[in-house]
C-alpha cells in the first residue's frame, strides 16, 4: 500500500506562508485519491493557517511539532508532555546574548508540544520582519549550524535540527521527524517529500529512515517541485 508523507514549509507552501492558490485544488484532489500524511515542525494552529482546514482534515494524520502532537482531523491522538530543561533554556539565552545579529523580534524560544523552536531573530506577529536579512546573515555566518553543534556537544540527550529558514528545532533525543514511523510498517510503500533533506536539516532523519524501510524520498526546493512530481505521477497513471 502506498502512503505519501509531506513536509509543509518549503514543500507544500512557501516558508511560513499559506499554500498557493494554484496548488490548493491539485493537492486537495491528491488527498482524496491517496493516503496522505503531513509532518511539520509547526503547531496545529499555524499548520491550519498554512494549508487550510479542508486539506488538514482530509489527510490521514497530521504530525505537528515533528510528530510530538498528532491529529486525525480535530481529534488529538498523541501529545508529548516534554518540557525544556532549565539548563538548556539558560544556554539558549546565552546564545541569544552572544549573537551579534542586530534585528530582533520577540519570542525567541517558542514552546511547542514535545519541543521548542529557538530563533535568534525571534517570532512576532509579522513573520517577515527581518527574515530576509537573517537568511542572508545565516548563509554568511553559519550561525544556526554552529549553535546546533554546540547544543549537541553540550546536551547529547537532545534532538537538534535546523528548522525552516531561521529556527532550530529542539526536543528530547529521538523526537525528530523520524519518530512518526512508529505508525508505519515494513511492507508499506512510503514516499516522503521534504526540502531539508540535507544532513542537519529537519527532514534528514525521516528521509534516511524511510530509505532504510525501502521507501522513496523526494528532495524538493519548493512547492513547485512537489507540484510537478504529483502532476507527472498522475500523467503516468493516466497513460
Amino acid at each position: 500500500m502506498k502512503k505519501f508523507i509531506f513536509d509543509v514549509d518549503g514543500t507544500l507552501t512557501p516558508s511560513r506562508q499559506k499554500i498557493s492558490s494554484d496548488f490548493i485544488s491539485l493537492f486537495y484532489n491528491f488527498t482524496q485519491k491517496e493516503k496522505v500524511y503531513l509532518v511539520t515542525g509547526s503547531d496545529r494552529a499555524k499548520t491550519l493557517e498554512q494549508i487550510t482546514p479542508l486539506i488538514y482534515n482530509n489527510c490521514q494524520r497530521v504530525y505537528n511539532c515533528s510528530g510530538s502532537d498528532v491529529y486525525e482531523g480535530d481529534k488529538n491522538v498523541y501529545r508529548s508532555e516534554w518540557e525544556l530543561p532549565l539548563d538548556v533554556e539558560k544556554f539558549l539565552n546565552d546564545e541569544l546574548d552572544y549573537s551579534s545579529f542586530p534585528l530582533r523580534n520577540s519570542n525567541h524560544i517558542e514552546r511547542r508540544p514535545g519541543g521548542v523552536n529557538f530563533s535568534i531573530l525571534g517570532r512576532a506577529k509579522d513573520p517577515f520582519f527581518g527574515r530576509s536579512e537573517y537568511v542572508k546573515w545565516d548563509k554568511d555566518t553559519n550561525e544556526r549550524s554552529d549553535i546546533a553543534d554546540r547544543l549537541r556537544s553540550n546536551f547529547p540527550d537532545l534532538s537538534v535540527a535546523l528548522g525552516g529558514q531561521t529556527g532550530i528545532d529542539i526536543g528530547p533525543y529521538g523526537s525528530d521527524k523520524s519518530q512518526i514511523l512508529r505508525d508505519f510498517r515494513l511492507g508499506e510503500e512510503l514516499h516522503f517529500f521534504g526540502d531539508r533533506m540535507d544532513k542537519g536539516g529537519n527532514d534528514y532523519s525521516l528521509g534516511e529512515a524511510v530509505k532504510k524501510m525501502g521507501g522513496y524520498t523526494y528532495h524538493v526546493s519548493s512547492y513547485n517541485d512537489t507540484k510537478s512530481i504529483i502532476i507527472s505521477s498522475d500523467r503516468r497513471k493516466g497513460s
